[in-house]
């Protein structure tokens, strides 16, 4: 496992990316916000891949880590990072599709009955992706031990229904399309999230 890194060291790995982005965004969740982390950019680099997911196992409490044996990401954004959280933590990755509109394993992938499963996000806002995840794990017969991400931007509301570990806390605002500062609504809106808002 990795040193632990601070806020400030992941911030930097962002920017260096350039994936701390500024200015009108529609989330995946259908919030708008002024800042988006693009993790796919942030990804792009392996080795800054592996560095993010090694210090977040490493946060990882010894109880969690010793009961994972598969890393499951819903697609598209948890692909690549959770990837690279099983790569850390030595384990089978796998990720859910959503051909008709509901997360299921597809490509192969199986879980055991009771295998004991971390979900990993690169983002969580509202959460909802992550308990969908969580549902279709449970369908195809594992359980969701904890859930993870790189970054809960959920200012703390995210409630996944289980042990949730992010790398770091970014609160950054958000709103309803009905509700938008005026020098947000100013902005024209890019949508850069992976689900239909």
């Amino acid at each position: 496992m990795t040193e632990q890194m601070s806020e400030a060291d992941v911030l930097a790995e962002f920017r260096a990316a350039d994936a701390l982005l500024e200015g009108h965004f529609v989330l995946s969740s259908g919030l708008h916000s002024p800042r988006y982390l693009q993790c796919a950019r942030v990804l792009m680099d392996p080795r800054r891949g592996a560095r993010l997911a090694e210090a977040l196992a490493a946060r990882l409490p010894a109880a969690v880590r010793g009961q994972v044996t598969a890393v499951v990401s819903p697609a598209m954004g948890g692909v690549i990072a959770g990837q690279e959280m099983a790569r850390a933590l030595g384990v089978e990755a796998m990720f859910l599709e959503r051909p008709t509109g509901v997360f299921e394993l597809r490509r192969g992938f199986r879980l055991v009955a009771g295998q004991r499963v971390l979900m990993m996000e690169d983002v969580v806002t509202t959460g909802l992706s992550s308990r969908e995840a969580i549902a279709a794990i449970a369908a195809a017969g594992g359980e969701t031990v904890a859930a993870a991400a790189l970054v809960d931007r959920s200012n703390g509301a995210a409630d996944l229904g289980v042990p949730f570990f992010p790398l770091i806390r970014l609160d950054v605002p958000s709103y309803p399309a009905d509700a938008l500062p005026a020098e947000l609504a100013a902005i024209p809106a890019t949508k850069p999230g992976s689900r239909a808002a």
